[in-house]
């Protein structure tokens, strides 16, 4: 009895169906005649139903409400199919499964829908077609004659996605591309073992005081940056938006920084822009990260000298094919860290840079991975000044920290620092740099010189303080034993202050597994006397002396 009524069930549920089929076909003839008036240029393309079945004919006026009714049904008798053919496969013992036929289905019906609303009338309107369609079981729809592959079924029938999108080194993978814009999503991180066990426990600064070093050694997913730029409305207008964690600062301020920015190019020699960005007061910040010698991580000379990231207004272009540039104006020298609460009305930090490449394209990083078969060079000028107070400087241990500290790590706003009842609250800095180098069949040298005045001091005892002054020098060179494979380096640094003279030196190796700067593997060696700089996302700490290894897993893609 229990089998007859399932007969009956299925009979009847059949027979709703083939009405709504043939109520379906039945309104085939009444259009048949626009279908088949209409004709596509010879240099016109098709609209190809697999690359957007959501998206209706371009230029076309919006469905009737018949048309729209006529969609639903259409989906409806699809669905309908997928549930019977589900149940009816089941009951055959058919192995495959109700949710691979709906999975199939469903991406037929989205491929029916965007080949009905594309189909244009003769006289060059917009209106709906019901075209004969069957969808056969390799995963194929018929309409009108012409068949649309299902975009879900690979060439041997099996229900597995096809390979889709662009990808380009740097940018990442291009999840979007419409007439109104594009985006692409690129990630950057990196895994950083850290073994500081060898400095010394303690340091001492030019005024006597004594800290306690931690000696670390620790493993630290140690960065994250998820990246989405792209352009909207005018290709000219282009974004760059970013998450960017420091996992070793946990618990800090701007431990997360989102951020980003905007930028329109009017043409090669003017693009203007405004958001957060790095000042260009050296070349490590120009623009030039990741692609650094060390992974996320400076000689101390650099790291002691250079400005950080700030929001504000930047232009960039090329003057002639060898000379570009670079001016920003911001609201200090760091922005991660403090909020806009701390930062003074006065918007007076600018940042300048000029490029000479009297060669050619110099290549973007350090290092010549790019192997150039004619020596390329580079000089460069760089200056930054800014007016700073101590609210607008970033706590010891903030992510990307740029204090302005003294050549023993002191930092200058320290109260008393300079005797009883003296405390510095603004000041003036400026900063000049200067960086060249070349490079040659897989070798590079580079180098670059810092000079640094602070004046113009203001706060209680102030007026007895008179200009300080630093300077210092780094250089950096490289080789690619193994081309594109490869990379040995070593580089150093020295600082010269009036409360000390400290330095570093380094040695590592990169390791490209692939061939190219996605991946690459980063080991090396530290040598640090008195750093003044230093914070928990980078291998040295402030007053470090003696020996750091580190050995890091990179992937910028």
């Amino acid at each position: 009895m229990s089998t007859a009524n399932s007969i009956f069930r299925r009979l009847r549920e059949y027979r709703r169906l083939f009405v709504g089929v043939g109520f379906a076909i039945g309104l085939f003839p009444a259009v048949q005649s626009y279908g088949q008036g209409t004709t596509t240029p010879k240099n016109e393309s098709q609209y190809n139903a697999g690359d957007d079945a959501s998206a209706p004919l371009k230029d076309s006026p919006p469905l009737t409400a018949r048309e729209e009714e006529m969609l639903r049904l259409i989906k409806g008798l699809q669905e309908r199919v997928a549930l019977l053919e589900a149940r009816d496969g089941s009951d055959a013992g058919d192995v495959q499964s109700a949710a691979e036929r709906d999975y199939r289905s469903s991406s037929q019906a989205r491929l029916l829908e965007a080949s009905i609303v594309s189909l244009p009338r003769a006289d060059g309107g917009a209106s709906l077609a019901v075209p004969a369609f069957h969808a056969g079981v390799n995963g194929t729809i018929s309409t009108n004659g012409a068949t649309i592959k299902n975009p879900f079924e690979n060439s041997g029938g099996q229900d597995a996605p096809k390979t889709w999108g662009a990808y380009t080194p740097n940018f990442g993978y291009k999840v979007a591309n419409t007439e109104l814009g594009d985006m692409s999503i690129s990630i950057y991180s990196y895994v950083r073992y850290l073994n500081q066990k060898n400095l010394a426990p303690t340091y001492t600064n030019y005024f006597g005081v004594t800290s306690d070093l931690q000696q670390r050694q620790d493993v630290q997913i140690n960065k994250v940056q998820i990246k989405f730029l792209g352009w909207v409305l005018n290709p000219k207008l282009r974004y760059f938006l970013y998450a960017w964690s420091s996992n070793a600062s946990q618990g800090q301020a701007a431990q997360v920084v989102l951020a980003g920015n905007l930028n329109f190019k009017f043409n090669d020699h003017f693009t203007l822009s405004g958001g957060i960005r790095s000042l260009p007061g050296t070349r490590s910040v120009e623009g030039q990260f990741p692609f650094w010698l060390g992974v996320d991580t400076r000689l101390i000379t650099d790291e002691f000298f250079r400005p950080s990231y700030t929001s504000g207004i930047w232009a960039t272009g090329t003057i002639t094919k060898t000379l570009s540039y670079q001016a920003m104006v911001g609201n200090n020298l760091s922005t991660l860290g403090v909020s806009a609460a701390q930062i003074d009305n006065k918007f007076n930090t600018v940042s300048s840079e000029l490029v000479w490449q009297p060669t050619g394209d110099f290549g973007l990083g350090f290092g010549d991975f790019e192997d150039h078969q004619k020596l390329a060079t580079r000089v460069a000028g760089h200056y930054t000044t800014s007016t700073e107070d101590e609210q607008e400087q970033p706590g010891q241990d903030t992510f990307e920290n740029t204090q302005i500290r003294l050549s023993d790590g002191t930092v200058i706003f320290t109260p008393n620092l300079f005797g009883p009842g003296i405390t510095v609250n603004t000041l003036r800095y400026q900063m000049a740099d200067v960086d060249g180098g070349f490079k040659y069949h897989g070798w590079a040298f580079e180098g670059e010189g810092f000079w640094r005045w602070l004046n113009d001091f203001t706060g209680p005892g102030t007026s007895a303080i008179h200009t300080r002054y630093d300077t210092g020098y780094q250089f950096q060179l490289s080789m690619m034993p193994i081309q594109k494979k490869l990379q040995l380096y070593s580089g150093g640094s020295h600082i010269f202050g009036q409360y000390g003279n400290p330095y570093d030196a380094r040695i590592g190796t990169n390791w490209f597994p692939y061939k190219n700067k996605v991946l690459r593997w980063n080991t090396e060696a530290l040598y640090l006397f008195r750093s003044p700089v230093g914070y928990t996302s980078v291998p040295f700490p402030l007053g470090g002396k003696g020996w750091v290894f580190d050995t890091t897993v990179e992937l910028a893609f």
